[in-house]
């Protein structure tokens, strides 16, 4: 599984030779500018929730190249009726095909659209390969529904919201890799305007003195996992 980080929340992850795009917010991010999103890839789009810093660019990647949007009821009636490919699930719900399975779980959030347009209740996602899994925790406060991922799932990174002010912040998140059994996070949604600007290194040694890896990736780059 190759992991790409292209901004705020959104990743690029590869399984057997399929592209899975999380939460498209490029163009509205000036710190992803050298990222054109007239050549990413994208076989399946998976969006957490409906707040414009996570589907931005979700349309125009979806109708260029033809995958299936695949979120909560709302979000995928949403992008229904603009006639795009769509998969609709609900929480503890699985989408599953050959190469990946994805099941849709709590988070605690909000989540409308920039029209006004209700976005259904906010989720992350469980995603699985045949030897791999990770969690995407969308935007979220710490939520002991967390306990139930390692129940089912053996995870092997976790990809969570660090930025506080809108979601959880260093300290929760620490918690919460604790509550779904997960040593090496991945961080998102920090840094990319002002009020949830966090000191990095600082971030990195609290979790490195509870025995944890916080990666922390430039936008672009690659990690395997």
């Amino acid at each position: 599984m190759n992991i790409q980080f292209l901004g705020h929340s959104c990743f690029s992850i590869e399984i057997n030779e399929i592209t899975i795009l999380i939460d498209p917010f490029i163009t509205g991010n000036s710190l992803a500018s050298h990222i054109d999103i007239s050549k990413l890839k994208a076989d399946f789009i998976l969006l957490t929730h409906a707040h414009q810093d996570h589907v931005l660019d979700a349309e125009v990647i979806a109708e260029r190249t033809k995958s299936v949007i695949i979120s909560n009821y709302e979000i995928a009636m949403y992008y229904g009726a603009k006639g795009l490919n769509v998969q609709p699930l609900n929480h503890g719900g699985t989408f599953k095909n050959p190469n990946f399975s994805a099941k849709y779980v709590n988070a605690i959030h909000t989540s409308s659209f920039a029209d006004g347009t209700y976005g259904g209740q906010p989720g992350g996602f469980v995603i699985s390969s045949k030897d791999t899994s990770i969690y995407v925790a969308g935007d979220t406060a710490v939520t002991f529904d967390m306990k139930l991922i390692p129940m089912s799932t053996k995870l092997n990174a976790a990809i969570f919201p660090i930025g506080d002010t809108f979601t959880m912040g260093i300290d929760d998140a620490i918690i919460a890799s604790d509550l779904v059994a997960c040593n090496k996070i991945i961080g998102c949604h920090f840094n990319t305007f002002p009020p949830i600007e966090i000191n990095v290194n600082e971030a990195k040694n609290k979790f490195s003195s509870k025995g944890k890896e916080l990666i922390i990736l430039e936008i672009g780059a690659h990690i395997s996992i």
